[in-house]
Formats: C-alpha cells, structure tokens, sequence
C-alpha cells in the first residue's frame, strides 16, 4: 500500500537523501587531525574520501534493483544498519588501514539513502509532483555543504576526530528507527526476478535504450560533475591563489550553495507551471553562459575572486534546476523498475564527479583555467544531452501542409 504524501514523509526522505554528503562533509574539518592521530600522510588520509566516493558509486547499483524485489523499506532498513555498524568502526579504528576498509563499508550503506529516497518519491507523489518534490528536498540537501563542515569542525576541536563519527553513528541510529517507525513500503510493483543479475544487467540494458532516460542521466550526471569540480578544487583556488582564510573560504563555499538553492527553490515552484523538461533546458542554457563567462574571464587573465565567485553562483543556480528535473524526467516512465533507474542515475553522478574531482585536484597549478575548464565543459555536455536525446522531435509536417 502506498504511504500518502505528507510533510513528515518529505522530511524523511530529505534526511535519507542527506546521509550521503553529511558523510563526507562532515568529517572533512578533521582529515589533518586524523592524519596525526593515525601517524599516516595526507594521500593516506585523502583515500579515507576517495575510497567512500568508489563504494558510494558502486553500491547504488545494487540498491536500486534490491528495492524493485523486495520493497524500498528492507531495503532502506539495510543499508542504514550497515552505515551505523560501519560508523562504529569508524569510532573505534586503530589504524588508517581500518579507516579506509570502515568508510569503504560505509559508504555501501549510505547510498540506500539517496537512490531509495528518490525512488520513495517517484513511488509516492508519481510521474508529475516528483520534480517539484525532489527540488524541494534538494534545496533542503544544500544546508548539507554548508552546516555539516562548520559542525564537525567545531566537534574535531572540542572532543577530538572520533566525534565526528559518534555523530554519524548517532544519525544513522535515529534515522533507522524513523525509517522503521513512520516509512511503510511505497513500491506496489514488486519484481520477483528483479534482484538476478541477468534481470538487473536487462533492466539496465532497457534503460540505457531508452534515449530519453540516456538523455537525463548524463544531464544529472554531467552537472553534478561540474558541482564536484567546484567543490574539490575551491579550498586550493580560494585559499591558495587567492589568499582567503579558511573562515572566508567557508563564505565563498556558502555563496555557491545559496545559488544552487535558489536553482531548486525556483524549480519547485516552477515545475507545475512550466513542467521539469523546460526547467531543465534552461538550467542547461544558463549552465553553459556561466561557465563560459567563468572560462573566459580565466583565460583572458581575470585574477580576481569575484571572477570565480560570480559566474559560479550562476552556475550552481543552473545545476539547481538540472539535477531534480533530470531524475524526475528518468523516473517518470519506469514505475516497475523505479529502483534500477535511480541506482543507475546515481552511479553515472558519482563515477564522473569523481573523475572531474580526480582531474581537478592534478591539473590546478596556480592557475583557475582547470577548474573553470571543467565547469564549462560539464556544462556544455550536460546542454548537448539534453538537445540530442532528451528533447522531443518536432512533429513531421505532411506534405502540402504549409
């Protein structure tokens, strides 16, 4: 039996979805101390996140095509007691070596949060309020980047790295029993063959045919990968090149995340009114003019915060109407197998932002032109999908009409 759409439903499925950032920006104020702490270097220490980032990817699809067979409520109910047991692990690791297996472990629990959120919300509120849905819960999403480093940084300081994690074990733990509590199951189209792994390679086959939903994946896709590069490369640009303390850094981070709400504040309220695929095509557009100004004013030798800082607000707006209305649009035709497309959404976004983050974090040498690069081109690919898959042919004209 489906769950009605409520209010405590949508806060649900926002702290569900939030379980993926929480985790890496929570703990990212304590990696220098964690570095200490476990007598190891910083590249030791960076795969703590890089790790997290491969299991948050490759989990997703499992995750998906599990819910298609047995319900989103198992498993949801899973995954977040894998994340709680390997958050304990966490607590307790006595090496680096421990830390990276627990935040492997980690990570495969927490992507049942976002990819059996999304697919909660295209079960609950269907085809045509799952867009204004998810732009509201991305909105929420966004307080993520911007509380969850000032909280675990102020944790670090006060009582120590392990803290950060005790309080992600604590979350997981309160997020369990809600989950337990107030979800009942939303899928009423359960596959008993969903979970083989020649149905799963099938339905995500079916999927990858489908022009459309091939379209939105790499819209969603290559516009997270733009966000990511912003993300892992502005400490190094802000407080590298241009001299910011970290506290200013924090600030510039915070302009970013206020465009991408206002992008899917807009969204929601849009979406009933203009309709997700319109929403998205402009979010493309707009994507592909902030990052070009940003690309352009780097190469023309523009050494300025403002010239990073402005086009990026822009740019993250942009990604603010993409990214909701590309899972909406992928959803929408596949009640039956909600679950694999969600999970194959999500592995397509984390598999390119790491790769952008991944390119990033080698190719800046005092010079903003990488990060930018990345940014314009994300955005250029995520406008070329949307041209050449998603958008719907015009109709023929019979001849001898005029």
């Amino acid at each position: 039996m489906n769950a009605a759409p409520s209010l405590t439903l949508a806060i649900l499925v926002t702290a569900l979805v939030a379980l993926g950032p929480l985790s890496t920006d929570f703990y990212l104020p304590a990696l220098p101390a964690i570095t200490t702490a476990l007598v190891t270097d910083v590249a030791h220490t960076q795969l703590t996140l890089s790790v997290y980032l491969s299991g948050f990817a490759v989990g997703q699809l499992a995750y998906g095509p599990l819910s298609d067979r047995y319900g989103r409520r198992p498993a949801l109910l899973f995954g977040i007691a894998v994340y709680l047991v390997a958050s304990i692990a966490c607590i307790f690791a006595a090496s680096i070596e421990a830390l990276i297996v627990a935040r492997f472990l980690q990570a495969l629990g927490a992507c049942a949060g976002p990819v059996l959120g999304r697919a909660v919300v295209r079960d609950v509120y269907g085809p045509h309020d799952s867009a204004r849905m998810l732009s509201y819960v991305g909105t929420a999403m966004a307080l993520a980047p911007l509380v969850g480093p000032m909280l675990g940084g102020w944790l670090t300081v006060w009582s120590g790295w392990r803290a950060t994690f005790v309080f992600l074990a604590v979350y997981s733990a309160l997020l369990w029993g809600a989950t337990a509590l107030l979800l009942r199951e939303t899928n009423p189209h359960l596959n008993p063959s969903a979970g083989r792994p020649a149905e799963m390679l099938t339905n995500f086959a079916t999927l990858l045919r489908d022009r459309r939903y091939r379209g939105v994946l790499m819209c969603n896709a290559l516009a997270y990968a733009g966000l990511f590069a912003f993300i892992s490369g502005a400490s190094f640009v802000f407080i590298g090149m241009f001299g910011f303390t970290p506290q200013e850094m924090g600030l510039a981070f915070g302009l970013m995340v206020s465009g991408y709400m206002s992008g899917t504040t807009a969204s929601g309220r849009l979406s009933r009114r203009l309709g997700p695929e319109r929403l998205m095509r402009n979010g493309a557009l707009l994507g592909v003019a902030a990052g070009g100004t940003m690309l352009g004013l780097a190469l023309g030798g523009v050494h300025h915060p403002l010239a990073v800082m402005l086009p990026m607000w822009f740019s993250a707006c942009s990604i603010g109407l993409v990214m909701p209305n590309a899972a909406a649009i992928g959803l929408a035709p596949y009640p039956h197998m909600a679950g694999s497309a969600a999970s194959l959404m999500g592995c397509s976004q984390m598999g390119l932002a790491a790769l952008a983050g991944v390119f990033v974090g080698h190719s800046l040498a005092g010079s903003v032109v990488p990060m930018a690069f990345v940014i314009a081109a994300t955005a250029l690919g995520s406008l070329a999908s949307y041209v050449f898959w998603v958008r719907r042919p015009a109709p023929a004209v019979c001849a001898g009409e005029s």
